[in-house]
């Protein structure tokens, strides 16, 4: 089983019907089923993307959504050794606004050598191999 490693923006879109992005998340979902992909979320991410939902959707839809994750999603914690790279990862790009969230899994999907799942130009920019399909 191969996987992605997820960024906040598709997990976002993937719960609000009104996001812009709303029907090509749904649509990777389904692919990356068929394609017995599985979808990895580091902890910080979790913790963006329940926030972000939390106060754009909702605590009701916040707590399905954790809950939905929680049940199908493999989960993992950089460790001190990954959020130091992510500093410097940050500090090559001084001229672009790539959070330590964005760096943070950069450095995991380097480090795991997995595709990000992502809509964020930036992990272009870092250079990470992105998952498109």
């Amino acid at each position: 089983m191969q996987g992605v490693l997820a960024d906040t923006g598709p997990l976002y879109a993937a719960v609000d019907p009104d996001d812009r992005y709303h029907a090509r998340a749904q649509e990777q979902l389904r692919t990356l089923e068929d394609e017995n992909r599985s979808v990895i979320l580091a902890y910080p991410t979790l913790l963006e993307a329940y926030t972000l939902i939390l106060h754009r959707l909702g605590g009701p839809t916040a707590a399905r959504w954790v809950d939905d994750i929680r049940a199908g999603t493999a989960s993992l914690n950089p460790t001190t050794e990954d959020y130091l790279a992510a500093l410097g990862l940050v500090k090559r790009f001084p001229d672009q606004t790539i959070t330590l969230f964005d760096a943070t899994v950069a450095t995991l999907a380097m480090r795991l050598s997995l595709p990000v799942w992502t809509y964020d130009h930036h992990f272009d920019t870092m250079r990470s191999s992105v998952w498109r399909a």
